[in-house]
């Protein structure tokens, strides 16, 4: 099997393909990643210097990386005429709802342009009688669901509200891919992601950046007055969802109207328990204590602010995963504490 992974210095890129070298005989993989320092690159070397040591633990399989950004539509050619993929797994973005208010930029060239580029590659992969790419498989998120009010989140529902920049690319990948698997009969998988967390995480996400406020005696910010609820989802159940996946890509069928039935899915991949932000942040300071990162004595009191919604923001997250317990089986379940407690070791090992 020959796949591609974009993002593979990103945090569930980085994971993908870690399990991937020890789960799949022989595989070939190629990663791609910018590298940009919109968060701490020391993190992107840390986990690239992990999939070089699982790749020599395997010798049977090939680890390749490039650095480049997958909005260069002629490295993004280049690759795919070098390397005859079986697989492609999308994870290169620019992540984070408040980033994008700022930095709108960085959305554009990376969510938009990006994943044209990587859709028009996979068109081009059929060229000249070609088997080409079998299965397309890309990251959405959570945030197109937008300020939705009908919880528990389905696919089925409608999702033309965003309330980000990022979440509206994030629809947008959507809508592309489903308009080239009509086209060019493309199997193609969007994955809604809930939030990530886990050990090696993204700095910018709430339990990092609460983590290094705590350790420096600053206050952390608890927004909307603490009554959020998220779904957080640990990094293994998600690399388990993308795998299960990548492997049953959508048939190919082809219409009463001689023209193909885009072979098209999107998935919510979360934990289907959303948790309190308050609870979340007593979890995450006992596990912190727990590891030694956070002294026996720490006034957590003191050191939490409650506050205003942000923009961009929404008050709740939760994943209906039906559609991927019915097609594959599987529904993530590692606990919330379990999760918070192999970060806070991690962290206590990193720093």
């Amino acid at each position: 099997m020959k796949v591609l992974v974009t993002g593979a210095a990103g945090f569930i890129g980085a994971n993908l393909v870690i399990r991937l070298l020890k789960d799949e005989p022989q595989i070939e993989i190629l990663g791609i990643d910018s590298l940009n320092d919109y968060y701490d690159p020391a993190i992107k070397d840390y986990r690239l210097s992990q999939i070089e040591k699982t790749a020599k633990e395997h010798p049977d399989c090939k680890w390749q990386f490039i650095k480049g950004n997958i909005a260069d539509k002629a490295l993004i050619d280049q690759v795919f005429n070098e390397f005859e993929l079986e697989i492609v797994v999308n994870l290169a973005a620019q992540a984070g709802v408040r980033y994008s208010i700022t930095n709108p930029d960085a959305y554009i060239e990376s969510n938009i342009i990006g994943l044209y580029n990587i859709l028009e590659a996979c068109r081009n992969s059929y060229d000249g009688g070609r088997e080409g790419v079998k299965h397309l498989v890309y990251a959405s998120s959570s945030s197109v669901y937008g300020s939705n009010k009908k919880i528990p989140y389905s696919t089925d529902d409608k999702v033309d509200n965003p309330v980000s920049l990022y979440a509206a690319t994030k629809k947008s990948n959507e809508l592309f891919a489903h308009a080239y698997s009509k086209l060019y009969n493309i199997p193609s998988t969007g994955l809604r992601f809930f939030t990530v967390y886990g050990p090696a995480g993204r700095p910018d996400m709430a339990y990092f950046g609460f983590t290094d406020k705590l350790i420096k005696g600053e206050k952390i910010k608890i927004f909307n007055y603490g009554n959020c609820k998220r779904d957080f989802t640990y990094i293994d159940d998600i690399v388990e969802g993308i795998i299960r996946v990548m492997h049953k890509a959508p048939e190919r069928k082809i219409g009463e109207d001689g023209l193909p039935i885009p072979p098209y899915a999107v998935y919510n991949i979360g934990n289907n328990n959303p948790e309190n932000l308050l609870d979340f942040v007593q979890i995450l300071q006992e596990e912190l204590v727990s590891a030694g990162v956070l002294p026996l004595d720490f006034d957590f009191e003191s050191h939490k602010e409650l506050v205003a919604m942000q923009p961009g923001d929404v008050p709740v997250t939760y994943a209906d995963t039906s559609a991927l317990e019915k097609d594959f089986g599987y529904k993530p379940a590692t606990s919330l504490r379990d999760g918070l407690r192999n970060f806070a070791e991690w962290y206590k090992s990193f720093y």
